[in-house]
């Protein structure tokens, strides 16, 4: 399987939570050079959250 987690070549979020007994993890690269990782599920959320609301799509706006 291809690595999902993004780099500053291709940007974007990426959460993985492989069984539901073990805790998430996510790693978040934007384009304007931001990046950020997390673990556990309330950690995910909360970098999720930011990605939405200052990332991503956001800076389209």
């Amino acid at each position: 399987m291809k690595n999902l987690a993004p780099t500053s070549d291709a940007p974007g979020l990426h959460v993985s939570k492989p069984s539901p007994s073990e805790p998430a993890t996510a790693s978040a690269v934007c384009h304007c050079g931001a990046s950020a990782t997390a673990k556990g599920d309330t950690q995910v959320g909360a970098l999720v959250a930011g990605w939405t609301a200052n990332h991503g799509t956001a800076h389209g706006k």
